[in-house]
């Protein structure tokens, strides 16, 4: 599994919905790129800022927020805590 260093965070992104509340289908070219996610690791965090996320939590974060990799074939995002915007 991944560990992130210092302040990060490693978000598994949610999909994207394939439906609108209307029942309307959105084909892939016009879904959005999610801004959801469950936190699968924290970092230690730094000295003068403690980590307020934890393992499991539902954040969203900034749209061009941090770094897509992809491990055995599940994406991944790493991101600074700063770049979270609110914990559901």
């Amino acid at each position: 599994m991944i560990r992130p260093l210092a302040d990060r965070v490693v978000i598994e992104p949610q999909e994207a919905q394939a439906r609108t509340a209307a029942g309307l289908y959105i084909p892939d070219s016009a879904k959005e790129k999610p801004q959801q996610g469950i936190v699968v690791a924290i970092g230690p965090g730094k000295t003068d800022e403690p980590m307020e996320v934890k393992v499991g939590d539902t954040v969203l974060y900034g749209k061009y927020s941090g770094v897509e990799i992809s491990v055995e074939d599940k994406k991944y995002l790493i991101v600074k805590q700063s770049d979270i915007l609110a914990i559901i």
